[in-house]
């Protein structure tokens, strides 16, 4: 019997999925209405934000921009619903800058855009490499800009890492690893206390000096990115090293590093603010003048590397056996080891936790509101002690809620971005 009439010759064209499969309608069929409870929850989930946003969207909408006092604003909308967001418009340099000389705003603004250029080569390795010197010296010429006063401090600030290394070489064949380093860095702090008395003998002697700005007239979002990215610089170098510290064989070392991490981790961050503040200067000798910002700086920094230790700890902790058995393997010694084979991979595994730390770090700088330093939020209660503005709250507190939600949304974006590039599942 001939079957060929009943097989097929050609293929048939593909056919078009569903419409209810695909697109719009079969997002919302697996996202949304996937089953008896998504559909209730659903349900009730748009009912809440139509709820909201049919009585906030009036508010919002109907704001008055335009306005010298609270009292105009209201006499502007006449008894209807609207936001006054005069305020904004009538101080957002001073939620900005803080008290900052208006005529010197070019100084942090200039000092921003440079810490932009300086961060690109940390953050995108497609920047040419040799950025990387920019990076190391914008610190120094942040703070000048951003302080004023004598060129020469930076400069030999500058030259301390240069004799330290140089320190480093000398003692290279007549100590220990451990010695070298910890005669370079003697020898870097005994020369960073004589930049002061040393830039001051310059500058009598060849005058080099922009005008100074005290740290009290720092405020508003320029002082929280200070505080907060200096501090993110500074605790993920720290939290490294305390976190190979803590994992030491080296007794004393290891005991060190624990009971630092432990003791910070147990003490809440207003209590070393308080620290800072007020009984610093106690263990500082009679006349000392220590700089509250860095006082600030110093103890915010110490207070995330712990957390950072941790996060690094664990990063550590999860790599396999295998990988320290190969860089042992290979002939390397523990430093090279570290640096090629074992933090890149602790690093890569730890970047979610990483950027945590510094979001969560990024929002506690507000708690310098309770040692006298005017962050956003002391100068919103500043602004509302003024009788032009007494009495209003939710517009200033939504623009410095939305200011900080961008930028901790920025580094949270640039984590998954780098998570996606370096593929931390290894698929």
């Amino acid at each position: 019997m001939d079957h060929s009439s009943f097989v097929r010759k050609e293929m048939l064209a593909p056919r078009p999925a569903p419409v209810s499969e695909t697109g719009a309608i079969g997002w919302m069929r697996q996202k949304l209405f996937s089953g008896p409870l998504n559909i209730f929850l659903t349900v009730v989930s748009l009912a809440i934000i139509f709820w909201v946003v049919t009585h906030t969207a009036p508010w919002f909408i109907n704001g008055v921009w335009k306005a010298s006092s609270l009292a105009e604003c209201r006499e502007i909308l006449n008894g209807a619903t609207g936001a006054c967001w005069a305020v904004i418009t009538e101080r957002w340099h001073q939620l900005i800058f803080g008290f900052y000389p208006p005529e010197l705003y070019w100084r942090p603004i200039l000092a921003f855009v440079l810490m932009l250029a300086a961060l690109a080569p940390v953050l995108y390795p497609s920047v040419p490499r040799g950025m990387i010197w920019f990076s190391l010296l914008y610190p120094l010429i942040g703070f000048w800009l951003l302080w004023g006063g004598t060129l020469w401090l930076p400069v030999v600030v500058l030259l301390g890492p240069l004799v330290g290394y140089v320190v480093y070489r000398v003692l290279r064949g007549y100590s220990s690893a451990l010695g070298m380093i910890l005669g370079a860095v003697v020898i870097l702090a005994f020369w960073l206390w004589l930049a002061g008395p040393l830039s001051q003998d310059l500058q009598r002697m060849i005058p080099m000096a922009i005008r100074e700005v005290p740290s009290r007239d720092f405020g508003g979002f320029m002082l929280s990115i200070i505080i907060g990215v200096t501090g993110i610089a500074l605790s993920l170098p720290l939290g490294i090293v305390l976190a190979l510290g803590r994992k030491s064989d080296m007794f004393l070392i290891r005991i060190l590093s624990v009971g630092f991490i432990e003791f910070v981790r147990g003490v809440p961050l207003i209590a070393l603010l308080f620290t800072a503040s007020l009984l610093l200067n106690y263990f500082l000798p009679p006349g000392t003048n220590f700089d509250i910002i860095l006082r600030v700086i110093i103890m915010v920094t110490l207070f995330a590397a712990a957390y950072m230790a941790e996060v690094v700890r664990g990063g550590l902790a999860a790599l396999p056996r295998g990988q320290y058995e190969a860089a042992d393997a290979l002939g390397l010694d523990y430093w090279r080891a570290q640096r090629l084979v074992i933090m890149p991979q602790a690093l890569k595994i730890s970047i979610p936790g990483i950027v945590n730390t510094f979001i969560g770090l990024f929002k506690d700088t507000t708690l310098v509101v309770f040692i006298g330093l005017l962050d956003p939020i002391g100068l919103s209660n500043s602004i509302r002690a003024n009788a032009a503005w007494n009495g209003i709250y939710w517009e200033l507190f939504i623009f410095i809620g939305l200011c900080f939600f961008i930028i901790c949304f920025g580094m949270s974006r640039y984590s998954l971005w780098l998570e996606r590039k370096l593929k931390t599942d290894h698929r």
